[in-house]
């Protein structure tokens, strides 16, 4: 027998990989573009009722009366609930309604459209009260708090380091600016949701579209006093999460409480308006910065004063975090939180990075404008100034850097800020932007299981949002066992399942990842030794190989006969998150973009764009390429168009529609390019999390190369026509 206490987990020579690092195709893919793959709105079991709500049309209120009755009078409707958080159905008292949108009740019916007539039934009346929305306007904020004595200023903690003041007197160039991000709200392809169906009264069964698989059972359990292990939470497939999806929300419970009331299953979904306004936003950010910098671009001073809202919470982006990736040697921060009636802030991809970048990075380049300097130098010098944190990943900066120069072709297109040519009213420009993330391994358990056919599959209570969770898994698996995608099954998404963590911050992939390898390699190991046992070869000159077993490089059995030694029944191996020498963290990437920007109408328009992104070993290069095109997508959006507009008369979101609120077509994207830096350096590290870094630096990398094409800075995004239109007013150039 082999000693196992000298093994090792590990990924292997590169050279030797078959799977991993490859192109493979999502193996769910048929699945999902046949319409077999079920997602939460497709669970249609006998008998489905369908929910719809009865939402706030307030921005401040109380509810003076409401009337059910005539809703429970609908011919159809089976079941409604009035939300706690809304309105004491027992006391008559109404709750404090803090922003447009927030769910009052909810009504379940044979049909969807009898639902909303029992919606409209609903008898409702509002008491007004003061409220304030508009996330920009400090001063009315404070004017608003003094008129009505309702809190509307938070001051956050302010930090300071070095001497600011003595720093700018001694500068070459000494930059002001103001910068500004709004708010934007969650737009998943498929809306919050679930479909709740009890077995008996003490058993619940509730398919939820959710990136919190073995987490969320317990949030329903707790509410409606039921032990966890009585409920079952499946999320098979999901279109989409981005950290809007870790809980079982109030919506959800609901569902389940109507479910029992009418003794059938129930499906509720929010509608695309509801979802925008209550499953969650991305903070804004305002900023006024004055930086300072020495003649080589080498910035040396850095004065900041932030605000921005979160909604009712108050807070704003992480005012510590600025200036973002870089820690220059003399900074003072100022920060303001707005209390505004505005849904929810929920965690979106990457937060809250991409205002950071924003807010930073374009302050950076207009001190590159200051001083006649190309951009990519001054960015190049400041890698001095990488924070701590990331410093060692300063010199995969500047690797990065020159690979997408060159891909974009920055030597030769570059020019000074406003000076570039153009077809008549159209500028041309380039911008940059470099971003970091963490992305460490999270918790994952698994079961694996070799059958004595031969056959592989595994067990775990994890997710796959949409991003590839289940290929990845598969591809571990085979590559280890030496088998084929088709040879091994993962089967997720349920909460009975071995418990693995949410998916958020980009840790699945280094978890999944890494359970797998050490179960699987674990598994391996005893089959080795029963092979050794038979055939009388050493257990550690085998290998596992096209279905063969090997030694030393010579088939010594097939698979599925080394397989049958298990006996007749399976070999079980636990698995769990192993991080030593399968994982790491910290990433970084940088992204060059080309724009044309029509002077006349304002509009911006992607030429190319370009992405050179580090996430340590790929297990699957075009679902990682997949990840990162996604993230410029979404950043392409909240650049260009994507944006929550309130009303500062009614406080109603005004564009909570698809049609409205802004998301690009394909006409809208440009050309993109992706590369994966992977030297042997990054091999070597093990799998690091890649689905939120890509989306971080597109915001400030855009508005950089509109600020180059026109010679005007934007300040604010989403860099909408008007926007462009009145800087260039303002600036001089239109």
């Amino acid at each position: 027998m082999a000693d196992e206490t000298k093994r090792e987990f590990a990924w292997g020579p590169r050279e030797e990989n078959v799977l991993i690092g490859k192109d493979i195709q999502r193996i769910d893919g048929i699945a999902k573009a046949t319409g077999r793959a079920k997602y939460t709105a497709d669970i249609n079991t006998p008998g489905t009722l369908f929910a719809k709500l009865l939402t706030s049309n307030q921005a401040h209120a109380k509810i003076k009366m409401l009337n059910i009755e005539p809703a429970k009078a609908v011919p159809g409707v089976r079941a409604v609930y009035v939300f706690p958080t809304a309105f004491d159905v027992e006391t008559g008292e109404s709750k404090e309604i803090r922003w447009d949108g927030a769910p009052i009740v909810a009504v379940a019916a044979d049909r969807p459209e009898i639902a909303a007539d029992g919606v409209r039934a609903i008898e409702i009346e509002y008491e007004p009260l003061p409220f304030f929305v508009d996330e920009e306007d400090m001063e009315g904020a404070e004017k608003a708090q003094e008129e009505t004595g309702e809190k509307r200023i938070k001051k956050l903690p302010k930090s300071s380091k070095g001497d600011v003041e003595a720093a700018q007197s001694e500068a070459a160039v000494v930059h002001t600016g103001y910068y500004g991000i709004h708010t934007i709200s969650h737009c998943c392809l498929e809306p919050h949701g679930s479909h709740c169906e009890w077995d008996g009264e003490e058993k619940l069964n509730v398919h939820l579209s959710t990136q919190n698989v073995s987490g969320t059972p317990g949030q329903f359990a707790g509410p409606l006093g039921l032990e966890q292990s009585a409920v079952e939470v499946i999320g098979n497939y999901e279109g989409g999460g981005f950290g809007s999806k870790f809980a079982a929300d109030e919506w959800g419970l609901a569902c389940a409480v109507l479910a029992k009331e009418a003794g059938k299953p129930v499906r509720l979904m929010l509608d695309r308006a509801t979802d925008l306004k209550v499953a969650g936003t991305r903070p804004s950010g305002f900023i006024e910065i004055t930086i300072a910098a020495d003649a080589e671009g080498n910035i040396v001073s850095w004065d900041s004063n932030l605000w921005g809202s979160s909604g009712m919470g108050g807070g704003t982006v992480s005012p510590n975090q600025i200036p973002y990736v870089f820690d220059f040697p003399n900074v003072d921060r100022n920060a303001t939180g707005l209390i505004c009636n505005t849904g929810p802030n929920r965690a979106w991809r990457a937060p809250p990075h991409p205002q950071l970048c924003a807010l930073t990075q374009t302050a950076m380049d207009d001190v590159a404008a200051k001083l006649q300097m190309d951009s990519y130098d001054l960015f190049m010098n400041n890698l001095q100034h990488v924070s701590k944190a990331f410093k060692e990943r300063s010199e995969v900066y500047a690797e990065e850097m020159k690979i997408a120069a060159e891909m974009i072709d920055w030597k030769a297109k570059w020019h000074p800020h406003g000076k570039g040519g153009g077809n008549g009213a159209v500028k041309r420009g380039l911008g940059m932007a470099l971003h970091t993330w963490g992305g460490g391994a999270g918790p994952c358990t698994c079961l694996l299981k070799v059958h004595p056919d031969g056959s592989v599959e595994t067990f775990l209570g994890s997710q796959d949002l949409g991003t590839g969770t289940r290929t990845v898994i598969a591809i571990v698996m085979a590559e280890t066992f030496g088998l084929t995608l088709d040879d091994v099954k993962v089967n997720l998404g349920s909460s009975k399942y071995p418990k693995s963590g949410a998916s958020g911050g980009s840790i699945t992939v280094g978890g999944v990842s890494s359970a797998h390898r050490m179960a699987a390699q674990s598994a391996l190991w005893k089959i080795f030794d029963l092979v050794a046992a038979k055939y009388n070869v050493g257990a550690e000159t085998l290998s596992a190989k096209g279905g063969q077993i090997l030694s030393s490089g010579k088939p010594v059995c097939s698979w599925k006969q080394a397989a049958a030694l298990v006996g007749p029944m399976p070999l079980e191996i636990q698995g769990a998150t192993e991080k030593e020498g399968l994982t790491s963290s910290r990433v970084g990437g940088v992204q060059m973009v080309d724009v044309s920007v029509d002077t006349e109408t304002g509009k911006v328009s992607i030429n190319d764009f370009v992405c050179v992104q580090d996430c340590g070993l790929i297990i699957d290069e075009l679902t990682a390429r997949s990840q990162v095109y996604g993230g410029m997508i979404m950043g392409i959006s909240y650049a260009l168009t994507e944006e929550r507009i309130m009303d500062n008369k009614t406080g109603r979101y005004m564009n909570a529609d698809l049609e409205n609120y802004k998301l690009p077509r394909i006409g809208d994207i440009g050309n993109l390019q992706v590369k994966m830096y992977q030297p042997a350096s990054e091999y070597n590290r093990g799998v690091v999390g890649l689905g939120e870094p890509p989306v971080i630096s597109p915001g400030a990398a855009i508005s950089n190369a509109v600020a180059n094409a026109t010679g005007v800075r934007v300040p604010v995004l989403p860099l909408t026509p008007q926007r462009v239109l009145d800087a260039l007013q303002k600036g001089g150039a239109a």
